[in-house]
């Protein structure tokens, strides 16, 4: 059973400050009164749960009505309206990344932001972001969309570095996720949405119910399920309109698709329950399961020039490539197979072609069985389930106590369609199962904390805790053909599914660690003005060893209505084990051509010949100083916060492999080092110093004859990369520093009424550095903008809820991709950059409907 903290009314006009107030129209007010009453943070402090006013760090709160409002299905969208620091890309090619996307808290990586559900560590996602480039390059971070917000009473987001108290991966800040608790009740929920374009059409069905669990308990059960077609903001790529022109068969347009995936049956459980023991304690447990499908877009594949597959490689001395055949005979290029050079807009027309090809049983060319070039598609399985029991309560001498054990996993299984093994040659297959990723994470947690009485002050909390966490990530090899290196391997064919080749035996396996961390926390109210803090934790890993922390914040109140606050603290993100021992083949841009490059282990021979060295831990010195106000009815808050991080974890620039590096790889046991072209690897190379500042202020008052919030946010923030070395490039450092916009800011105006509520929305995004492909040639200048979001609902009866809305209601759409020349850049097919910060799908329109019981 949860308990109910109670504040004063100055604490809950407090707690729904930030932008975080949903408009209640149906509700009577005392309703509406408890509900602001449970709007209290439990994250950033080991004691008692504290209004935002009264903690000494910057935390948002966001209340589970609020997300309910968005109408975005995926939870970081819906948070990244509420929390103008959050910034999420909707990368169109992303890898892997489009199944799980990352999400940067005060710019930086998504691995850099703790998640937690009910205060408990979550475990983190099995896939790893490898194309995008820039800040989330080489990131495994949790994986926040299987989140519900039918599921969640509120979030609360923790804007401080808090290594020291909960551990690895806090440097940027916290996001705990309070699930609900309710034991009586429920919702249910229809919603369905499109873009302005036509396309991406979701449908989504989500509900909660809350039961008793004997009595004395409670059980909590939400779920969701949705579909969301794909969507599509592209133009013909110039090299696939020049093949239609001259009858070339088989061009799709658009050829090449920059959009969201398709996302199929994505649905997800909670279940949160809890049970009162008697004698001041209890029992609780809550977990999910998760699963969906989801298929997206990759490059196209030239028929004249993709290496491995159409072409050699080579040009003729006019420069015009060298179509690549087979000797089905196995002779090989050169022998009974005549070459042909690519020298007119058609191949199939050319007459050497005809003769040496076509007319040739014993050779073959791919140009046969796909004339126009192919484009793979890419996507997977993502299945996401974990389990945490405990119990809680308090000992005979006082001491607060609260054990628990958590189990948490997320496997990928990947899926490749619509490319082929060229190495196989005519017989290949189009669809392959590249392989899995697993991630498995145990925890167990022993805190403990007391409050204790001493004359001199007026409160004392000291807290003390264990924590032991273990983590393995798996690799499960692909099926045969999608790594097998075929009979045309020699001849120059391309090994592998093109595209993502399959994990092979070699590169498969479990590889793990295990840590355990002690923690002691202090909270001291030294006067009725003065609240000081101070945490320390060791951690002790069983990979790079052992690392200490430690955090001071204080509050002091000036007046009544005026408060200073501040914290310092020093941090650590612990290389995940994928980082460390994750390798594969991928295919990306360089000088924008199309090129296979192998990402390899710090630890391999070739990696470190080339600079690469075993990743230890991320190290970071953060400070904050800040200041709230009370001024009537309105709530302000102002923190300025700097992060510097030294030995930031990416990958590393791609490096051409020459022959005695291919020698090198040959001896360390990599097989086919002569269709690999690049090597890249993940390194520690680079210091960062990250400031910005939060202004947040929130007005409540009656207008227009009904109840209005008016909430502000606004962030600045800016990185800049202190050193770092030609293994991170400055390319990359570009991105890193210019990506994502220095300002951002939110304007919110709720208002509702006992039949009707309305919100509107206005979302700014300053400039940005516009990047497409992850080319350095297309850097350009993204514009600022302004969008609004609206919804209006209208209740029914006590019971049943409608409601129509849109995101961008004005449809502002993302800067157009130029080149530095300034022209057109349709090379790859793309219309908008994919940094831009708002995504690129333009506006979308949504209905819903809720009964409530």
């Amino acid at each position: 059973m949860s308990t109910k903290f109670r504040a004063t009314t100055l604490a809950l006009a407090v707690s729904v400050a930030l932008g975080t107030a949903p408009s209640y129209a149906a509700e009577k007010a005392d309703s509406v009164k408890e509900e602001k009453v449970e709007r209290i943070a439990v994250v950033g402090s080991r004691g008692a749960p504290r209004s935002v006013n009264d903690s000494p760090v910057p935390i948002d709160i966001i209340g589970g009505d609020e997300l309910a409002k968005g109408g975005n299905t995926d939870m970081l969208e819906l948070l990244k309206g509420s929390v103008p620091s959050l910034n999420v890309h909707s990368n169109p090619i992303s890898d892997a990344a489009s199944l799980v996307k990352p999400a940067n808290l005060r710019g930086l990586s998504s691995d850099s932001t703790l998640i937690l559900v009910n205060g408990k560590r979550r475990h983190r996602a099995s896939v790893i972001a490898l194309l995008g480039g820039g800040i989330n390059d080489g990131a495994q971070g949790p994986d926040i969309s299987v989140i519900p917000s039918s599921a969640l009473k509120q979030v609360e987001v923790l804007r401080d570095g808090a290594a020291a108290q909960y551990g690895s991966d806090a440097i940027a800040g916290v996001m705990n996720f309070v699930l609900k608790d309710d034991s009586d009740g429920g919702s249910l929920t229809v919603r369905a949405g499109s873009y302005y374009e036509g396309d991406g059409d979701t449908l989504e069905v989500s509900g909660n119910i809350g039961m008793e669990l004997t009595k004395d308990g409670f059980i909590n059960a939400s779920f969701q399920y949705k579909n969301s077609d794909a969507t599509s903001r592209s133009v013909q790529r110039t090299d696939a309109a020049a093949f239609d022109a001259v009858g070339v068969e088989g061009i799709e347009n658009p050829a090449q698709v920059w959009g969201s995936p398709k996302v199929e049956d994505d649905y997800t459980i909670f279940i949160n329950s809890g049970l009162d023991l008697g004698d001041n304690k209890e029992a609780y447990m809550f977990g999910n399961f998760s699963e969906r499908d989801v298929r997206g877009g990759f490059y196209y594949r030239n028929p004249h020039t993709r290496g491995g597959v159409y072409s050699n490689g080579d040009t003729d001395e006019d420069g015009d490539p060298n179509l690549l055949i087979a000797d089905l005979d196995g002779i090989g290029v050169g022998g009974s197979c005549s070459p042909v050079n690519i020298t007119t807009d058609n191949v199939l027309t050319q007459d050497d072609y005809i003769n040496n090809v076509v007319n040739d049983a014993n050779c073959f060319s791919f140009n046969e069985m796909l004339p126009g070039g192919f484009i793979p598609n890419f996507g997977g399985n993502i299945v996401d389930t974990s389990l945490t029991m405990g119990t809680r309560g308090e000992l005979d001498n006082g001491v607060m106590y609260d054990v628990s054990g958590s189990v948490g996993m997320n496997e990928s299984s990947y899926v490749i369609y619509d490319t082929l093994n060229a190495s196989l040659g005519p017989v290949t297959g189009r669809d392959f199962s590249p392989g899995k990723h697993r991630q498995l994470e145990k925890t167990f947690n022993l805190d403990f904390n007391k409050e204790l009485e001493l004359d001199a002050i007026d409160y004392l909390m000291v807290a003390a805790g264990y924590e032991w966490h273990a983590e393995s990530f798996e690799v499960t090899a692909g099926d045969v053909d999608s790594y097998i290196a075929g009979p045309y391997t020699d001849q120059g064919f391309g090994i592998g599914s093109n595209g993502f080749p399959g994990f092979k035996p070699e590169s498969a396996g479990v590889f793990s660690r295990q840590n355990f961390a002690f923690y002691v926390d202090v909270e001291a109210q030294i006067t009725e003005d003065l609240l000081i803090g101070t945490a320390l934790r060791y951690e002790d890993y069983s990979s790079f060893g052992d690392d200490t922390n430690y955090k001071v914040t204080a509050q002091y109140n000036v007046t009544e209505d005026f408060s200073l606050r501040g914290s310092i603290s020093t941090g650590f993100r612990a290389p995940t084990v994928g980082q460390a021992n994750y390798s594969n083949v991928q295919t990306s841009l360089d000088g924008g051509v199309l090129s296979d490059s192998a990402l390899l282990p710090a630890t391999n021979p070739v990696a470190q010949q080339l600079g690469a060295t075993e990743l230890t831990p991320e190290e970071s010195e953060s400070y904050t100083l800040g200041a709230v106000w009370n001024i009537g009815d309105v709530f302000i808050t102002l923190d300025y916060y700097n992060i510097q991080v030294e030995d930031r974890i990416s990958q590393s620039d791609k490096y051409n492999l020459t022959e005695d590096d291919k020698a090198a790889l040959t001896l360390a046991g990599v097989a086919n080092v002569d269709s690999i072209q690049q090597v890249s690897f993940f390194t520690n190379d680079f210091d960062t110093t990250t400031q910005g500042i939060d202004l947040i202020a929130n007005y409540s008052t009656e207008l227009l004859e009904g109840d209005s919030v008016f909430s502000f946010a606004y962030n600045y923030n800016e990185t800049k990369v202190d050193s770092y070395s030609e293994v991170t490039g400055d390319f990359k450092v570009s991105r890193l520093e210019n990506d994502l916009p220095n300002h951002r800011a939110t304007l919110t105006w709720s208002q509702s009424y006992d039949d009707f509520s309305f919100f509107v929305r206005g979302n700014y995004y300053g400039e940005y550095q516009g990047v497409h492909v992850d080319y350095d040639a297309t850097i350009g200048d993204g514009d600022a903008a302004l969008l609004f979001d609206a919804e209006a609902s209208y209740f029914i009866n006590d019971s049943f809820t409608v409601a129509v809305g849109a995101q961008n209601i004005f449809d502002e759409q993302a800067t157009k991709i130029n080149r530095q020349d300034g022209g057109d850049n349709s090379a790859w097919g793309g219309v908008y950059y994919e940094t831009s910060p708002f995504g690129f799908n333009g506006g979308y329109y949504y209905v819903k409907a809720t009964y409530n019981f």
